[in-house]
């Protein structure tokens, strides 16, 4: 199995990591005010993201600092649930049952990503076991959080680096191409801005920065997957919810964030990940298009039925990350709270269900 190198990692071998970090934030804000004169679609995060990407996979010494991006998720996270009113709240779930149908639909997806790329990719990694093989191509294909499925997997034998590396290939691919397909579409403005949270106030920012903050350290002490983001979202969202309005979050705080997150994508991609399985890989970029034409299609049959518009549906059934699918939302204005829901409660349902549909996939296998 080949390791997986950790960008977000201090090293003491060549660049000082703090340098790396430092010039890595250099060429991230550039790209980022590049992105703004050039008016692209959220351009604090797909800037960096690129860019990142781009001198990470000509060997670059790049680096993400695992606390900047932890801030980062803190910061978005309590930026979406500000949108989460009473009014909101009764619209999410009055709309239970679409979420439960996106559920499902990423569920089976997933399952037959996964089943497609074993049956491509089966000679290429006959030296694996059944097992194995089968490990690694449905947590692969599995529409969850990259981190969470790397781990999953690696209890089950799979290869972890083949699985993190589809996993960081599909993220990329939806986060660079659904926003600019929502630009190219002229999709904006749904949404103006989340009601009773307009104004940026210093006194209840630090409050809502301590209650946040309280939520993450709940979400780690209980061991839930990726803390500092749910843990703001979930914090903020009852207080939304509960009608207390302390403040906005600044917009300059907003774009770091998401230039931070960008950073922490785009360094994923060193020469090592582009020359561990070619073919792989290259599966993975032609599925992953293919998932995000049938989840449009999707997303529209979701749009008929609920009275959503499509490109709040597209966004929330997206095969994207919830992070990244969040804030395009947010940025061009897009239906947020449902957004946030569809992707949110996909997230936690396939960290739940993954390893069951597993079981029940195995036991009707033959080796």
């Amino acid at each position: 199995m080949l390791p997986v190198p950790d960008p977000e990692a201090p090293t003491t071998r060549g660049t000082p990591f703090v340098l790396r970090v430092l010039l890595t934030l250099v060429l991230a804000f550039g790209a980022a005010r590049l992105c703004v004169w050039l008016n692209t679609p959220i351009p604090w995060m797909l800037g960096p993201l690129l860019a990142t990407a781009l001198v990470s996979v000509f060997g670059a010494p790049t680096a993400s600092w695992i606390p900047l991006r932890n801030g980062g998720q803190w910061v978005i996270g309590a930026a979406l649930g500000l949108y989460f009113t009473p009014a909101v709240g009764v619209l999410v779930v009055g709309l239970w049952w679409a979420i439960a149908l996106g559920i499902v639909w990423a569920l089976a997806l997933g399952l037959g990503f996964g089943v497609w790329l074993r049956r491509v990719h089966a000679q290429q990694l006959a030296h694996l076991s059944p097992a194995q093989l089968r490990s690694t191509t449905y947590f692969a294909g599995a529409i969850g959080g990259a981190s969470e499925m790397t781990l999953i997997a690696e209890r089950h034998g799979a290869r972890t680096d083949l699985v993190a590396a589809a996993h960081s290939l599909r993220v990329l691919l939806v986060t660079v191409t659904i926003p600019f397909a929502m630009q190219a579409w002229g999709v904006s403005g749904l949404e103006p801005a989340p009601p009773g949270a307009r104004a940026v106030d210093i006194a209840g920012l630090a409050q809502l920065g301590g209650l946040t903050l309280a939520g993450i350290l709940v979400m780690r002490r209980l061991g839930r997957a990726n803390p500092w983001f749910m843990g703001a979202l979930v914090a903020t969202m009852v207080l939304a919810l509960s009608g207390v309005t302390l403040s906005a979050i600044p917009p300059a705080l907003s774009a770091a964030a998401q230039l931070v997150i960008g950073v922490s994508l785009g360094v994923r991609f060193t020469p090592a990940f582009v020359h561990t399985a070619p073919r792989w890989l290259g599966s993975v970029a032609l599925a992953s298009l293919f998932m995000m034409a049938v989840c449009a299609g999707f997303a529209w049959l979701l749009s008929l039925m609920t009275g959503l518009h499509p490109a709040t549906m597209v966004l929330g059934t997206s095969p994207g990350g919830i992070a990244e699918m969040s804030i395009t939302a947010k940025v061009l204005q897009l239906g947020v709270p449902m957004v946030t829901a569809f992707q949110v409660c996909r997230l936690v349902a396939v960290l739940i269900l993954a390893e069951p549909v597993y079981r029940w996939w195995i036991a009707r296998q033959k080796d």
